[in-house]
């Protein structure tokens, strides 16, 4: 028997666990809600709210309003200068730092032992129970993960505590068990400059037997086209044959598909996405032959959805996970073991189906353009970028879109800036499918083109090599969790990247 049936057996509880979601959603929410309540009566949060005398999700949901990051701020600010029983019970030392508010450069998202352990690991353990239950064959143990994280700093002068990147935390605080099967070393794996991690992982593990990887696709690509380059090797099963699978998050994987592709070209490699944030861990593609995710249900989360229609208004509907309907946008909130409660999480869902509840992101609350009206959001931008791809032959490293809400001739559009991988075959084509293909995904967007009324054809402007990664080096955001905005429904962004791609970066 190999190493991977051996210890495979030990995830068997859980796979059988995970096969009652079909049946028991909803219960397995309710218990998870009147957990959360139950541990966090006693803190000021709770008292304030006065979590003894919930009973229902009614209760909960009259006692307490909808939160955003600045509205919770308060509490968390008195949680990180060394306060107790605040949000949740006991001190919190650790916070992941994420992209910030209006008011605000950066959110610091507090990450409590519980969480730790009933939200993100379990998180990382039912993805290897779900691959291992969909790959009986795998070999996954037989070598080592390559786990990309980010890096942390002191938090205040409080003693014991920091903040950082949520990778760079569960890195910290991982099991010695699980740190003897995967790679880099904890020392490089928590530097604060990429490019040199980048380059220090991908010689420290040249040599080893990697079978899985675990990361944002867009960093990762990054250390594997640097593996590559040292190795001298022309795809990456040339380096590590045994490599099978790589569980991504963080950012659409569409854009980046082909680019692996390029990388690893056996047939016995396998893609399962995740939804991890620094906020928690809510979903695993658990089906192979279905893109979309699986809500995890019996986490320390406990889930309530507004539909984007009515997203914004004082009197917007709010329901728990038995509320919800296929095919429809929804905004996601949030209660969790971290002391986060009825949190607008910022991003956007459609369920695909119930029992079990499986889902795709759709976007941002704040990432979309409806600057005339069109209510673009990401996962009508991925649909079309996928379409123009195809038709062109091209392929896309990043991109950004942005309103131009009046030029010269006071004429308005979407203006695209894209950096290829590959070229498209005319960049002409590629912008009239890409403006078809979301005039046929998005009836509103069709609309406002109809006749070149409201919006004129969008425009593409073509962004010379490594343009954004040059932007999120100087932003300090290399690395890590942090990603490009895909849609602003502000020229914030594209001003900054416009004004950067005209820069030649020098030769270093």
């Amino acid at each position: 028997m190999n190493t991977t049936k051996l210890i495979g057996k030990l995830f068997t509880p859980r796979q059988k666990a995970l096969d009652t979601y079909a049946s028991c959603s909803e219960r397995l929410q309710q218990e998870t809600l009147k957990r959360l309540v139950s541990r966090a009566a006693d803190t000021a949060w709770g008292t304030q709210h006065r979590y003894d005398t919930i009973h229902t999700y009614e209760d909960f949901a009259g006692r307490v309003p909808v939160q955003t990051y600045d509205d919770v701020k308060p509490y968390i600010e008195r949680m990180r200068h060394g306060e107790s029983d605040v949000l949740w019970p006991g001190k919190v030392r650790w916070y992941a730092k994420s992209s910030g508010t209006t008011n605000d450069k950066s959110k610091f998202i507090p990450v409590s032992p519980d969480g730790l352990k009933d939200t993100h690991y379990a998180g990382g353990r039912d993805c290897v129970a779900s691959y291992l239950k969909n790959n009986p064959e795998s070999r996954f143990f037989s070598g080592k993960g390559l786990i990309l994280g980010g890096s942390h700093a002191p938090n205040y002068n409080v003693k014991g505590s920091l903040v950082g990147d949520l990778s760079a935390i569960l890195i910290e605080n991982i099991s010695p068990l699980v740190n003897l099967i995967r790679v880099p070393s904890k020392e490089i794996a928590l530097l604060s400059d990429f490019e040199e991690k980048r380059d220090r992982i991908a010689r420290s593990t040249l040599h080893a037997h990697v079978t899985n990887l675990s990361g944002v696709p867009s960093w990762m690509l990054s250390v594997l086209h640097r593996v590559l380059e040292l190795s001298g090797k022309e795809s990456l099963e040339q380096v590590w044959p045994d490599l099978e699978v790589f569980f991504h998050g963080g950012v659409a994987f569409a854009p980046y598909r082909e680019q692996y592709l390029r990388l690893i070209r056996s047939d016995r490699m396998h893609y399962v996405e995740t939804y991890n944030a620094s906020e928690g861990f809510f979903g695993i593609q658990t089906d192979p032959d279905d893109a979309s995710m699986t809500l995890m249900v019996d986490y320390g989360v406990f889930y309530e959805f507004i539909p984007m229609d009515e997203f914004g208004r004082p009197d917007a509907t709010v329901v728990p996970l038995e509320g919800v309907e296929t095919g429809r946008n929804y905004a996601m909130l949030i209660s969790t073991s971290c002391g986060l409660w009825r949190y607008v999480l910022g991003d956007t869902v459609r369920f695909t189906r119930k029992h079990p509840y499986r889902f795709v992101i759709t976007g941002r609350t704040k990432h979309f353009i409806n600057a005339f009206g069109e209510e673009l959001i990401v996962d009508n931008a991925e649909q079309g970028l996928k379409a123009a791809c195809e038709a062109t032959g091209a392929q896309v490293s990043e991109y950004t879109a942005a309103p131009v809400f009046m030029d010269a001739r006071a004429k308005c559009r979407h203006q695209w800036l894209v950096e290829f991988a590959v070229m498209p075959d005319s960049t002409e084509h590629f912008a009239r499918v890409l403006d078809e293909a979301l005039q046929r995904v998005n009836s509103d967007y069709e609309a406002k083109r109809h006749k070149d009324i409201t919006l004129q054809p969008l425009e593409l402007v073509v962004a010379r090599n490594g343009l954004f990664h040059d932007w999120l080096k100087l932003k300090g955001k290399l690395g890590g969790q942090h990603k490009v905005p895909r849609l602003s429904n502000t020229r914030e962004y594209m001003d900054e990247l416009l004004r950067l791609n005209q820069i030649i970066p020098q030769e270093a």
